[in-house]
């Protein structure tokens, strides 16, 4: 398998939308990492979505409990649309830098009046290898059942040691989702600080994160996959797309 630099310059060069009738988002991200201090970051970059434009989010929450979404379009094109609910607040910014720095090591940055900087180094161990081998050999429908998610959730949750893992449940707003990681390293290393504020080292926490029925890992996961999401409905969903605090 290719190093992850290499790979995601494929993506951003060729990915496509994936098929289907959902609200639909291909790419890339470190689905959730948690610091000993009780701050939580998680990076989403999708090249390719159904709703339009490709964009790239950070989810930051606090020590506190409270969650901000960063992301480089509106909100109804982008994260807050699913998880607006559980936010305190979500910002778009201008730009979300990602650089790489090596074959598994990259650097994010949100400049402006944010001032989030944070550093990753990936490896690949045992369980990545194997759980990469068996996503390869998964047909792409099965992907899409409930029940098969299920229980390769439950399979990843124990292989990687990483809390539980939900990749099929209901968000905050109430649709659906789908998570479909098709390739997966670990977050060997990881610091980052917000406003010139370090987070301290990578640690599980106490209490494992969640928003709606996404867990978030309790060892930094990064992905390379799909996600999708249930049609909005104003009859069935809620939605808070407000860019201030909410």
């Amino acid at each position: 398998m290719s190093e992850p630099r290499q790979l995601i310059k494929e993506i951003e060069e060729k990915v496509k939308v994936p098929s289907g009738e959902w609200e639909r988002f291909s790419g890339y991200g470190v689905m959730g990492l948690p610091f000993a201090s009780g701050h939580i970051l998680a990076l989403r970059s999708f090249p390719a979505t159904s709703l339009g434009m490709g964009y790239r989010s950070i989810w930051h929450r606090n020590p506190e409990g409270n969650w901000t979404f960063y992301q480089t379009i509106p909100a109804e094109q982008s994260c807050p649309r699913y998880f607006g609910s559980a936010l305190t607040k979500a910002q778009q910014v201008d730009d979300i830098e990602i650089i790489w720095t090596g074959v598994n090591d990259f650097r994010v940055s949100i400049k402006e009046d944010v001032r989030l900087e944070w550093k990753i180094s990936l490896t690949t161990t045992l369980a990545t290898r194997l759980m990469n081998s068996i996503a390869s050999l998964i047909p792409e429908p099965l992907w899409q059942k409930s029940g098969f998610l299920n229980f390769m959730g439950g399979v990843a949750s124990a292989m990687l040691g990483a809390g539980h893992l939900g990749l099929y449940g209901k968000t905050p707003n109430g649709q659906k989702f789908i998570a479909a990681p098709r390739k997966i390293w670990n977050v060997a290393e990881s610091t980052a600080s917000l406003q010139d504020e370090s987070f301290g080292t990578v640690k599980p926490l106490q209490k494992q994160a969640k928003l709606g029925d996404f867990w978030v890992p309790q060892r930094g996961i990064f992905a390379i996959g799909n996600a999708l999401f249930e049609t909005y409905n104003p009859t069935y969903h809620q939605i808070k797309l407000t860019e201030k605090e909410i």
